[in-house]
């Protein structure tokens, strides 16, 4: 019974209770050991278990799932439960928790998009691993979706602070995102392990009234007793109930004093272990290692040869020995007694392969009658531990905190080794290195090992932890330096650049002082070309400079290219220049040219150029050539970057296709440019680009806004700032905000506009992001032009024009070069406006796209030329929001040049275009002068797509082009229910009911 927990109770039966009715939501509930969270988290799993979905779900969903299955959602179907406890002996295993959660679900993959279900089977040990996280995250997110169909899910995890980095981040991915899929997620966690994004409910002490009425139900306790029991305890519910257990008679009645403090963490059952028997407390040791019965029942009697005194009593014989170590296969770092096996021994190495191992459903009486077995049936006599089918469970996590106590370090490693005798994989490699003293390279190869296993699943966090302590225990200077580089790159692509900056700081370090003793003593041991590094992780593309030429050169390299990209992803861009430049290799001038190009740095972006120039032809090396002398004016250019657009048959990397979209637009091409940023787009979600898919949504979301897509740019920018934020990318940050307000400038959103720009900025100018700087003053200039502030918008558009590097950007001047004509022609500066036409007519010399003559030929327009240039424009648009724009300019001059009924036309085409749009501030300009040219009319509704969330409008255009659910859900991370049910939602707004009537309204 649970006692005082009202505001508790309330807030988890109002989760449930949302997720019965279709809902989702996610709640961390915080409190320190024993405050009752696991107790909530079982009221919880009661309360859904008898919950049934409710007629509002029944109702919402029975059209989505009947499209997607084939059958509606049964009226008064249960809630599922599913649950899970971190368990710290496993905090490094990845997907350790996560296989706990998924296995009784894992019947459902099927269901998933390929990409998501491949990921997620691979992350569990059910298939060939991939190593992406995000799609491994976005499919947890479906499969739990599936789960909860038809009558909900409940989904309870305990202890979060002790889970693995990889399920900890791929369960935290699909809390955020919980909206529509009737999921109700309860998190608890001990101490401040960070759940960033996610509501918190703080679990307190119980109140005096609530505290004495837990003591009343345990024993008969004077009233004056209870308040100070209370008082002394903070109302933790564990400590009252263990205290008033083990007080006296003349304690609890008031007649001795308490004890003062009372026992608190391992203390609280530190007594009880030590009461145990020396065979129990070690038979207990084990299991706070590992809580596999067999495992227990096998290492207990290993551990019991290598530790226990000859005093033991000769009951302690081992009941099932442990397989004999070959002579030649000592398990390095194994205590005196203690018999090795060869690293593929009989223990498996992941949950799901043990779930199949020797557990089975062996008991105490199935060959297990010795020692052990009374040993296990003493400590469940205490009420330290039960047995569950193959399983030691612990009464509570602290009483594992009070084993290890008691037993001390020594024979806390003694029983790692003990382990490791059994185990094999990531199991064996972590009990040999906490059985460790010092370095051991056997040991350290086994975590590296383990490590790259890890990876291979997009299980960063996990590999960068196993590699640093990999690091800690590799003797040689040279392999340390290069795990603790991997351990960086790990990091990173975890989400963790503070850490990921710490590791590459220390290897960076150490490789640097192992070069000049080498300088100073060519003799000492190390890197050298006889003894070649031996690298765990993937390598880096390339090295640099001439010291590249020797393996201790080729690491110093690798560090200085992973620093140049930490920088440019999270720290000062310029920086990241400075970095990246030293290297000679074409991989690292691409990734200096990429770091100028942020910058702004043109002069930094043609010696980079020039450099490249040394290199063998092809795509990269003429595209990072090509815009360098682009940039310096030299007519070569030209044709390199039209030689390397003449490959993009061959491209297949969303990066390539990002250097093809800059290839496109340094030639002033910006439709091409946004063409195949789309490509980088699909092909970074369907095969992963190992974390840096924020950075290619940067990307995406400003071509869809090129296009005029202003929903759907708003909804991909919103998605990318999210995984930006998760993953660290702080400059990504920058990006998304830039681009945010943007569209909220075009929408006539004022507030939004200048919120998002002030925190772009925030960021971009520090930083100096100069492309990130120059889009957010192109948001508040755009925002001038669309309210008719001409005169600040025109001095906006000059200031980008003049602003240096790190504030600044020459692809924003060649951008927005059309607005400010507009802009400096409205505010009565012509001589302006033709100065810039001069400046954008040099500039797209080179451009061939029809998009790029429309916007020119306007623009020439505008500065004094006939009607035909304006003509011409509007027949070579293809972009919807700059062909309503010539329109709305051409419609205006035929009005005040007294045409009127020739600029109805064009003026009511450019209005109806705005409004479809969502242009607000344009379609009142364009209605505005429509009036003034003699039409009544109102303005028209903004059509049926304006009720469609961005989210919405998405699933529909992908829906109206023919692609299916399980397509859509691969390329938008969802689950294919989640996308049905937005279709089912989509339909009644658009007036339609199928995908056939979608396609023709889309």
């Amino acid at each position: 019974m649970l006692y005082g927990r009202a505001t508790e109770t309330a807030a988890i039966g109002g989760l449930l209770s949302s997720a019965a009715s279709g809902q989702g939501g996610a709640l961390v509930l915080r409190g320190e050991a024993g405050v009752g969270k696991s107790a909530l988290l079982d009221l919880a799993a009661a309360t859904a278990a008898a919950t049934t979905a409710t007629t509002a779900a029944t109702t919402a969903t029975t059209t989505a799932l009947t499209t997607a299955k084939g059958a509606s959602r049964p009226p008064g179907a249960r809630m599922r439960v599913l649950r899970a406890s971190g368990v710290e002996p496993e905090a490094d295993l990845a997907f350790a928790a996560l296989h706990q959660l998924l296995h009784p679900v894992t019947g459902l993959l099927d269901a998933l998009p390929a990409p998501q279900r491949d990921a997620v089977a691979g992350a569990l040990g059910l298939a060939a691993p991939t190593s992406d996280r995000f799609l491994v995250s976005a499919g947890v997110l479906s499969l739990l979706t599936e789960a909860a169909a038809p009558g909900g899910l409940a989904c309870l995890v305990d202890d979060v602070q002790w889970f693995d980095r990889a399920s900890a981040d791929a369960l935290l991915f699909a809390a955020r995102r919980l909206r529509a899929e009737g999921i109700a997620m309860l998190l608890a966690v001990r101490g401040d392990a960070p759940l960033k994004g996610l509501p918190e409910l703080r679990v307190r002490g119980l109140d005096a009234d609530s505290a004495g009425d837990l003591l009343a139900s345990r024993a008969t306790v004077a009233p004056a007793v209870r308040a100070h029991l209370a008082a002394l305890s903070g109302g933790n519910p564990l400590v009252l109930r263990e205290t008033t257990a083990r007080l006296t008679p003349d304690q609890l009645s008031g007649r001795a004093p308490l004890p003062d403090p009372l026992p608190g963490g391992e203390q609280l059952f530190g007594e009880q272990v030590s009461r145990l028997s020396e065979a129990a407390r070690l038979v207990l040791l084990v299991a706070t290692l590992d809580a596999h019965l067999p495992t227990v029942l096998r290492a207990s009697p290993t551990l019991a040869a290598a530790t226990l005194t000859p005093t033991t009593p000769t009951t302690l014989a081992p009941v099932v020995p442990p397989p004999p170590a070959t002579p030649t296969e000592a398990v390095p770092g194994t205590p005196p007694g203690v018999p090795g096996t060869p690293p593929d021994g009989p223990a498996a190495t992941t949950p799901a392969a043990r779930a199949d191992g020797p557990a089975g459903g062996v008991g105490l009486a199935e060959g297990s009658a010795g020692w052990v077995a009374e040993a296990l049936r003493e400590a469940e006599t205490a009420e330290l531990v039960f047995v569950e089918g193959a399983a030691v469970r612990f009464r509570h996590p602290l009483v594992r905190s009070a084993v290890h106590v008691a037993a001390g370090s020594v024979r806390l490693r003694q029983a790692h080794a003990a382990l490791a005798t059994l185990a094999s994989g990531d199991r064996r490699a972590w009990h040999l290195a906490a059985a460790s003293l010092g370095p051991d390279e056997s040991v350290a190869a086994a975590l590296a090992a383990s490590a790259v296993r890890a990876r291979a699943r997009g299980g960063y966090g996990d590999a960068a932890t196993a590699l640093a302590r990999a690091a800690e225990l590799t003797p040689d200077p040279a392999p340390r330096a290069e795990r603790l580089k991997d351990a960086a790159t790990a990091a990173w692509l975890a989400g963790r650049p503070g850490l990921a900056q710490s590791h590459l700081s220390e290897a960076r370090d150490l490789a640097e002082h192992l070069a000049k003793s080498h300088e100073r003593d060519p003799r000492l041991p190390g890197t050298s070309p006889e003894r070649p590094v031996p690298s765990t992780g993937e390598p880096m593309r390339g090295s640099g400079g001439p010291a590249a030429a020797t393996p201790k050169g080729a690491l110093l390299a690798e560090i200085a290219q992973l620093r140049g990209r930490f920088e440019l992803n999270s720290g000062d861009a310029a920086e990241a220049v400075r970095i990246l430049s030293r290297g000679d290799t074409l991989e690292m001038l691409a990734d200096a040219s990429e770091a100028a190009s942020y910058v702004g740095d043109v002069p930094a972006i043609v010696e980079l150029g020039r450099r490249a120039l040394a290199h063998p032809r092809g795509f990269l090396r003429d595209t990072v050539a090509g815009i360098g002398a682009v940039l310096g004016g030299d007519p070569g250019g030209a044709e390199l970057l039209r030689a390397a657009l003449d490959r993009t048959g061959t491209l297949t990397e969303a990066a390539e296709f990002l250097w093809a979209s800059a290839a496109a637009s340094y030639l002033g091409e910006a439709d091409l440019s946004a063409e195949l940023v789309g490509r980088a787009g699909g092909v970074a979600r369907m095969s992963g680009m190992v974390g840096q898919l924020p950075v290619v949504l940067e990307f995406v979301s400003t071509a869809e806004r090129f296009r005029g897509r202003l929903a759907e740019s708003a909804a991909i920018a919103e998605e990318g700032l999210a995984l930006a934020r998760e993953a660290g990318y702080t400059n990504s940050v920058s990006a998304h905000l830039a681009n945010l307000a943007v569209v909220a400038a075009l929408r006539g959103e004022e507030e939004a506009c200048r919120r998002h720009a002030e925190g772009a900025l925030a960021i971009a100018i520090p930083h100096r992001v100069g492309l990130r700087a120059g889009v957010a003053a192109y948001a508040l200039a755009m925002l001038d032009l669309g309210q008719g502030r001409f005169a600040a918008a025109h001095d906006r558009f000059v200031s980008i024009t003049t602003a240096g590097p790190g504030a600044g950007h020459p692809t924003v001047v060649w951008r927005s070069t059309p607005d400010r004509v507009e802009a400096a022609m409205a505010a009565g500066e012509p001589d302006a406006a033709r100065e810039a036409v001069s400046w954008l007519e040099r500039w797209s010399a080179n451009a061939g796209t029809a998009e790029s003559r429309a916007l020119l030929a306007r623009c020439r327009a505008l500065v004094g030329g006939g009607d035909e240039l304006f003509e011409e424009a509007l027949s070579l648009h293809g972009e919807p929001f700059e062909g309503a724009r010539t329109a709305l300019l051409y419609g205006e001059r035929l009005r005040r040049t007294q045409r009127p009924g020739q600029a109805r036309p064009h003026l009511r085409a450019a209005m109806e275009t705005f409004q479809r749009l969502g242009a607000e501030p344009w379609a009142r300009r364009a209605h505005g002068e429509l009036r003034a040219a003699g039409e009544s009319a109102a303005r028209p509704d903004a059509g049926v797509l304006a009720g469609l969330t961005p989210q919405e409008l998405r699933i529909a255009r992908l829906v109206a082009d023919g692609a299916s659910s399980k397509e859509v859900a691969a390329q938008l991370f969802l689950s294919p229910r989640t996308v049905e049910y937005h279709l089912y939602k989509i339909y009644p707004k658009l007036g339609i009911t199928s995908r056939t009537e979608l396609a023709r309204l889309l």
